[in-house]
């Protein structure tokens, strides 16, 4: 499959973070039995989660499964500060597809004592993500079909016509909250169908008519601990 990627992964090693949008598809809101927001659920995650396409997506002990989300990645252009809705796009510099991976288990401790996600969401290897799509290459960007699937089974399959929260919209509501700079991500959401991956499995996923990725599953090997 083919299509019009940046020569180079610049732009997004430029980036300062990682913003998450959560429950920004109604059937994914309510398959975890969480209701539907009234206003984007951000959280944060680091850069060094990144993961190439191609890598192997790694579960830290002692879980024995990571959950998969795969969710339509904006690359932000240049700089936004409390950026209106009808001119948000400007400040687009591409997309990608990214698997916000989850260690639900933890996640949902965290919930339910009140605390935040970090730990859940920002372990190296949990935002494996592909090479980007120039602008130009994604005419369309609230008509995407996205999909994911586990040793060949199709898993997860959405359209981003489903979000809740569009583009524009994030990238106004963010930019109002904090300074997004080039290469910074916004991760729009994930589609219903999220679940679990575990050691030895493969994952890919793709853009439909755009892009493919591809990734293995195995356990984090710490040195010095059998």
């Amino acid at each position: 499959m083919t299509a019009v990627v940046a020569p180079s992964q610049k732009l997004i090693q430029m980036g300062t973070k990682i913003i998450a949008v959560g429950r920004n598809y109604a059937a994914h809101a309510k398959e975890l039995g969480n209701a539907v927001p009234k206003e984007p659920v951000l959280f944060l995650k680091p850069t060094s989660s990144y993961l190439p396409n191609g890598g192997t997506i790694e579960i830290p002990h002692p879980l024995e499964a990571l959950d998969h989300e795969v969710e339509l990645a904006v690359v932000i252009g240049r700089k936004a500060r409390d950026v209106p809705e009808s001119t948000a796009m400007d400040h687009v510099g591409g997309y990608a597809l990214a698997l916000d991976m989850t260690a639900r288990e933890i996640q949902s401790t965290a919930k339910a004592a009140g605390l935040p996600w970090t730990v859940a969401k920002g372990q190296d290897t949990f935002t494996p993500i592909s090479s980007m799509l120039q602008k130009s290459a994604v005419p369309d960007p609230d008509n995407l079909e996205l999909w994911l699937k586990v040793d060949g089974e199709i898993r997860q399959k959405g359209s981003t016509k489903d979000l809740i929260f569009k583009i524009p919209f994030l990238i106004s509501y963010i930019s109002s909250v904090m300074t997004l700079l080039e290469g910074d991500i916004i991760l729009t959401g994930t589609p219903q169908g999220v679940g679990p991956v575990k050691a030895g499995q493969k994952l890919t996923a793709g853009i439909s008519g755009l892009l493919d990725i591809h990734f293995d599953v195995g356990k984090r090997q710490i040195p010095g601990r059998s």
